[in-house]
């Protein structure tokens, strides 16, 4: 009879928790999808100056793949740095606090932005010579790639004031903003690098320059997209950002930011070093290895802007409840994240070992390429799994702005595990190229594991009322 009644409770419970789950799925689906359009929009610009820089000649190419690898680097951390803002916000909003002094931190983060852009422009400027002089490259490359970077560097200010106005939408729940921004700035980026690249519509033709031009103009164009959007929108225009008295700087706040900012950009940059690394040593494989590995790595790129997004969602949906100190949703909705990236790789990962060949034909017909691109992608599906647990996970600890013991997590994941293993595998046994994809793979499932862990333990599980958790409002 004990017996009876404890597997009824179990099963009422177990009921209790699938509709709680199916409530933070669909919360947490309806920000993450425009948020995931807005990703693909903005990779979407890289794209189109690929495409357009491919036509134009191979020497284009080559300088916007080096100019843009040699950007990217300050890129992602102050990306990474400035990320920090969503959570806090999130938090904040969660409290229900004063929006006028959410908008202070805002408006104080926007002053960490400027600084933060004229430190990426001087550090390009004067890094440009040297870097390129490394690289040894050929003056038809060369005079491109420089031009292109040094125009493309000036570009730190508005993309920095991007991340803070992003973060800050992001943390309202209002993922539908950056979505507008990501494809105003996409469809601007498309006409302007095609015009300046050709010389079309009465503008000179500046060949790679100009695609250069045309990224920072839209740069500029996304900021003041942002700015409008903080006009219409009440929840953002209530933090009055952009009224004339200039409030008290929330110096607390602001070390805040970068106490969890720092550790985000170092991982970030930590990861990304891992990844180009990895590419390079394929290098050494020949030219058609490289091409297939990235074909494989392209692919399972754009899928890894759903989980990714999900992610950043899981952010905004934990802190949301951090904040209004609601523990049992903390605990749901960061496994809720958890679970709902583990299913789409699922499903990524089964398209890619079900149908490689559809996926490969779609980049390469050259035969060679292609065997070697539909090898890699069994490879990429196990990636696939890992790195979307990974990235919910982080996703979720931001949220509770735990960041210190996840960088040191994923830093010794990638550096520590998967570059030895791939590195050893790849030149010490028969296994080659395929090992290194290996040495990812074990990258990321100790990533995967150990934050997937550092959340459990961080954000343990108080116990709920199952029947209430699914109509908590935020």
């Amino acid at each position: 009879m004990a017996a009876s009644g404890g597997n009824h409770l179990r099963t009422v419970a177990a009921a209790s928790f699938a509709t709680a789950f199916r409530h933070e799925a669909r919360e947490n689906l309806r920000l993450a999808l425009p948020l995931t359009a807005a990703m693909l929009s903005f990779v979407g610009m890289s794209t189109t100056d690929t495409i357009l820089a491919g036509r134009l000649s191979a020497d284009a190419l080559a300088a916007i793949a080096i100019g843009a690898s040699v950007w990217s680097l300050p890129f992602v951390f102050f990306m990474g740095l400035l990320m920090a803002v969503s959570p806090i916000v999130a938090q904040q909003v969660g409290a229900r606090r004063d929006p006028e002094r959410t908008g202070e931190f805002v408006r104080g983060a926007l002053g960490c932005a400027v600084v933060a852009g004229v430190t990426w422009t001087v550090v390009l400027q004067a890094a440009a010579d040297p870097i390129l002089d490394l690289l040894a490259l050929e003056p038809a490359v060369r005079g491109p790639a420089e031009g292109y970077l040094r125009v493309l560097s000036f570009g730190g200010i508005p993309y920095c004031l991007c991340f803070v106005l992003r973060s800050a939408a992001e943390g309202h729940g209002l993922t539908r903003v950056p979505l507008r921004v990501g494809l105003t700035g996409l469809a601007y980026n498309a006409v302007a690098a095609w015009a300046l690249m050709y010389g079309k519509l009465g503008l000179p033709a500046l060949g790679a320059v100009g695609t250069g031009w045309a990224t920072l103009t839209a740069s500029c164009l996304m900021v003041l997209v942002y700015v409008w959007s903080f006009h219409r929108y009440p929840e953002l225009r209530r933090l009055a950002l952009w009224r004339r008295a200039w409030p008290r700087v929330p110096r607390g706040e602001l070390r805040e930011m970068v106490t969890v900012g720092w550790p985000i950009a170092f991982m970030l940059t930590a990861e990304t070093w891992f990844f180009i690394i990895g590419t390079l040593l394929m290098a050494r494989f020949g030219a058609d290895v490289v091409a297939a590995h990235q074909v494989a790595i392209n692919f399972a790129s754009l899928a890894f802007m759903v989980p990714l997004s999900i992610g950043l969602t899981t952010t905004v949906r934990v802190g949301h409840a951090a904040g209004a100190r609601l523990t049992h949703e903390v605990a749901l909705r960061g496994r809720a994240g958890m679970l709902l990236g583990a299913l789409f790789a699922l499903a990524s990962a089964s398209v890619m070992a079900l149908v490689p060949g559809l996926i490969v034909g779609l980049y390469t017909d050259e035969a060679s390429v292609a065997t070697l691109a539909v090898r890699f992608l069994m490879f990429a599906a196990l990636f696939q799994v890992a790195d979307c647990v990974q990235a919910t996970a982080n996703g979720a600890l931001r949220g509770v702005k735990d960041t210190r013991l996840p960088m040191i997590i994923t830093v010794g994941a990638y550096w520590g595990v998967g570059a030895p293993l791939a590195a050893w595998l790849g030149f010490a046994t028969p296994l080659g190229a395929s090992g290194i994809w290996i040495g990812f793979i074990g990258g990321l499932a100790t990533a995967a594991a150990g934050l997937a862990w550092r959340f459990m333990h961080h954000a343990p599980l108080v116990t709920p009322d199952w029947r209430t958790a699914a109509t908590e409002p935020g």
